[in-house]
Parts: C-alpha cells; sequence; structure tokens
C-alpha cells in the first residue's frame, strides 16, 4: 500500500514529483477548499489502489504557491498526472475515483494477473 505525499515546499515537489522514476497523481488542494476534502479519501484510495506502480502527492496551494502557479492551477482541486517530470493530464474539480482514473487513464498502470486489475 502507498501512502500520500505532502510537497508543501518546491524543494520537495521537486524531489517527488518531478525526479520520480513511476507516474505521479498530484492532488493540488487547500484546507479551506470543501470540494478538496471530499476528493481527499478518493484521491488516497488511488494510492492505495495503485501501490508502487504510481506515487501520489498532495500540494497545499497555499503553502506551494510557487509549484501552483508554474502549472497554472486556478481550480481546486485539481487533479494532474506527472510523466517524466511532466504535467500530462488534468482533472479539475471533485469527482470520484473512478473518473479520475478515466480523465487521467491511470489504469494503464495497474497490476495485472491474468488480465484482471488487482
Amino acid at each position: 500500500m502507498s501512502t500520500v505525499i505532502k510537497a508543501d515546499d518546491q524543494a520537495t515537489f521537486q524531489r517527488e514529483v518531478i525526479e520520480s522514476t513511476v507516474p505521479v497523481v498530484v492532488d493540488f488542494w487547500a484546507a479551506w477548499c470543501g470540494p478538496c476534502r471530499t476528493v481527499a479519501p478518493e484521491v488516497e484510495a488511488l494510492a492505495g489502489q495503485y501501490g508502487s506502480a504510481i506515487k501520489v502527492v498532495k500540494v497545499d496551494v497555499d503553502a506551494n504557491q510557487a509549484v501552483a502557479g508554474r502549472y497554472g492551477i486556478r481550480g481546486i482541486p485539481t487533479i494532474g498526472l506527472f510523466e517524466g517530470g511532466k504535467l500530462t493530464k488534468q482533472a479539475v474539480g471533485a469527482r470520484p475515483r473512478h473518473a479520475i482514473e478515466a480523465e487521467l487513464d491511470l489504469t494503464r498502470f495497474a497490476t495485472t494477473q491474468d488480465g484482471v486489475v488487482l
């Protein structure tokens, strides 16, 4: 089971997201944001579901404004997929786990056994 990593400073974001050797799902959020609190369990469930196949990182846009600005985060929650240090897909707004998976095409990273996602 994978854990969710907080990247509330630029150095941690660089290390955990940009330099990651696995795809990274980044939850851009803020404590005052109701929809962010709603989607948080869905994002945490993805971390558990995909284990070491992906990394899940949370970025508080208030604490890490430079990173949020660099990626043009204007609405939260924004869930982004970073591959090879680049933002490749994103979903804006609260949505259920299956919708996040579909919009970010996460099932391609799932571990399978005889064609069944584990």
